[in-house]
């Protein structure tokens, strides 16, 4: 039998952790976990609640809390493997040595992408409620009180929230399926019915506003029957509209095709190049005017030329010598985006394959992606978003407990689309009213989970989060 050994604090079991052990227990046959004890770690969690975490996931065989180094555990028990997080393999590893005397070895995790741990793949077979579900140990572990969690929502009202962002109109299109094609291997359905929705930024903005803010939106749309869709929706909500009109562009359209709440197909209709000189400093005119009554900026970035580095670095200098918080979330599915290209940004929220694709970086782990993003972007947070596995917390201020993870609230998903918006605008509006970040990414994961629970982008009322606080 083949075993295998790793160490360390395990203050918070975040999914870097669980990638680890999961890297390290496909890597033998039994999986020994030592845990640092509480006078070498001294972050605050104690070593009994620790090591109860650590015993209660599936990987793990063995778990126990070291009364010596990790060191001497190896020299006398001589496991056939020691494993580490990859962020170790360009340093110096003092294992190496003890571990080469008997024929052990040692290995760097992988920092793979892909992964969906046994634990929640059985909370999501298990569990039939399509409410969220709330996270007992980390409301626990932050003490976490709801009733100040819903004074904060409630002082969204005292918010003046600029959005600027690319717009987009989703539309779904629900179908009947009719089978196979006979001709050749193509699945035909026949439409049944069609809805729209405001998407992009025009949804941040209307979150931010049905949440209780005072709005303005600033984007580029083109000129078609889809701007005036936009610009009506926007409007019937109070939202105070800046549309700039690009006729050498459509206003962004995604089509999604669905059956049997399956999408079986999606269709965007966009351009993607940078928009002129002209409205770029039209946009900036609008910003100036205006930034004396803001409290919070977002930048909703698609990757459709709106946010050029002129505009980014424009504003955000504005918003840094008066104060003003600001966020940004600049997407990566069918497109490329960066969000590093944001500077000095209070908040802002990639998902894993946008921080590793911004860094070029495929193979460290979720806390050192976080430590390099922070550096090369000077970020105060960085909330990274893991579809199933919640949210990565990283803190770059001076406290014991740098990262968190929040598990993933929602157990029904019928709807992956908006997620990440309903995450970054609940978020920053939490802390522009002085929240916490511990307190701002719970309101902001209850808001996501809201959102994946039904189809298209609807924008959450702020009684819906008050209501998954009572």
């Amino acid at each position: 039998m083949k075993t295998v050994f790793v160490y360390g604090d395990f203050n918070i079991l975040h999914p870097g952790h669980l990638r680890l052990l999961k890297f390290a227990k496909g890597s033998g046959d039994y999986l020994v976990v030592g845990l640092n004890r509480d006078e070498v770690n001294k972050k605050g969690i104690t070593q009994d609640i620790r090591l109860e975490s650590i015993q209660a996931t599936s990987y793990v065989d063995e778990a126990f809390i070291l009364d010596s180094s990790a060191l001497k555990y190896i020299k006398e028990n001589k496991p056939d493997i020691v494993v580490k997080g990859k962020e170790h393999e360009n340093k110096e590893n003092n294992e190496t040595e003890i571990l080469n005397s008997y024929g052990g070895k040692l290995l760097f995790s992988s920092g793979e992408i892909a992964f969906s741990s046994m634990d929640l793949l059985q909370r999501e077979f298990l569990s039939f409620s399509s409410k969220p579900q709330h996270s007992q140990e980390y409301i626990s572990r932050h003490k976490l009180d709801f009733s100040n969690l819903k004074e904060i929502i409630q002082n969204f009202s005292k918010l003046n929230v600029l959005v600027i962002g690319d717009t987009i109109v989703d539309e779904y299109i629900t179908c009947e399926p009719l089978g196979m094609s006979q001709e050749d291997p193509t699945i035909v359905v026949s439409p049944l019915a069609t809805n729209k929705f405001i998407g992009g930024g025009a949804i941040v903005a209307s979150h931010a506003k049905t949440l209780g803010a005072n709005v303005e939106f600033i984007s580029v749309v083109g000129d078609d029957k889809n701007k005036e869709y936009v610009k009506q929706g926007l409007e019937n909500l109070g939202i105070k509209t800046s549309l700039f009109c690009d006729s050498t562009r459509p206003t962004t359209l995604k089509q999604r095709f669905r059956a049997n709440s399956k999408t079986l197909l999606r269709v965007n209709h966009l351009k993607q190049h940078s928009i002129n000189k002209d409205i770029e400093n039209e946009i900036l005119k609008n910003v100036k005017n205006s930034i004396d009554s803001i409290d919070l900026i977002i930048f909703s970035d698609f990757s459709y030329g709106l946010l050029t580095n002129k505009v980014i670095k424009n504003i955000s200098k504005l918003a840094n010598d008066k104060d003003i918080f600001i966020a940004a979330d600049s997407q990566s599915s069918s497109q490329v985006g960066d969000i590093a290209k944001f500077k000095n940004m209070t908040l802002v929220t990639p998902t894993e394959r946008e921080i590793r694709l911004s860094l070029n970086d495929f193979e460290s782990g979720l806390v050192v992606l976080s430590e390099k993003l922070a550096k090369k972007s000077n970020a105060k947070y960085i909330f990274t978003t893991l579809g199933a596995e919640g949210v990565m917390i990283y803190n770059t201020e001076n406290e014991k407990l740098l990262t968190d993870n929040i598990k993933a609230l929602g157990n029904i998903v019928k709807d992956v689309s908006g997620a990440g918006d309903s995450l970054l605008i609940s978020a920053a509006m939490a802390l522009s009213v002085s929240a916490n970040i511990w307190q701002s990414a719970y309101i902001g994961s209850l808001a996501a989970a809201i959102q994946v629970s039904r189809v298209g982008n609807i924008p959450i009322k702020k009684d819906e989060i008050l209501q998954e606080l009572q």
